[in-house]
């Protein structure tokens, strides 16, 4: 408990960023996250932000500012400057919508491209896993081609349910542990130099 709490301290709150296209969940699990209940929710027109505190697993008591970017065709140019600098990005998948996994791949790639974003974790939530036509995560892992990702963005992709919470929980502490990886590897390369 000791380390967890020192790694804590060693920063105030993290910047996540929510993406991913339009209808994935992405807002459903923003405020299942701040509530712990389900908030029935419209299409984002803009963002949505929230500071959270977590309340469960390994990344309970961390603080976190999540910026829930819109996923319509014509804000995701907006995408850039809400994933610039921040500590880590969740991309959510609806696991149902077989006819967008193509294009939830093109708009995954080309964020993770940005020089920005080099090295940012990423989770992949692979929403909708309640639903009975609901793609497993391996193919949704390969579907997505994260395999491809450059070889710098560490990811996680984690089966959910944004409506009842289930695998936010785990998500979330998977996001948390690769976030405070990087920090200390980044950390490690600055003494080097």
């Amino acid at each position: 408990m000791g380390n967890i709490s020192s790694n804590i301290s060693a920063f105030q709150s993290l910047h996540i960023v929510m993406l991913g296209l339009d209808s994935a969940g992405k807002t459903t699990v923003l405020y299942r996250l701040k509530f712990n209940e389900f908030v029935n929710t419209v299409p984002t027109i803009g963002f949505n932000t929230e500071k959270i505190r977590l309340s469960n697993g390994t990344a309970k008591g961390i603080s976190c500012h999540f910026w829930d970017v819109g996923g319509q065709e014509k804000l995701r140019p907006l995408w850039k400057s809400y994933s610039r600098c921040t500590d880590g990005i969740i991309y959510v998948v609806d696991s149902v919508d077989v006819d967008r996994l193509e294009e939830a791949k093109t708009e995954l790639h080309k964020v993770t491209k940005f020089a920005e974003n080099q090295g940012t974790p990423l989770l992949v939530i692979a929403n909708k896993q309640d639903l009975p036509k609901s793609l497993p995560v391996a193919e949704i892992e390969k579907q997505l081609a994260l395999h491809e990702l450059t070889p710098s963005t560490t990811y996680h992709i984690q089966p959910a349910c944004a409506i009842i919470g289930e695998g936010l929980t785990e998500g979330m502490d998977k996001l948390y542990e690769m976030i405070l990886k990087r920090r200390k590897s980044l950390k490690q390369k600055k003494k080097r130099q």
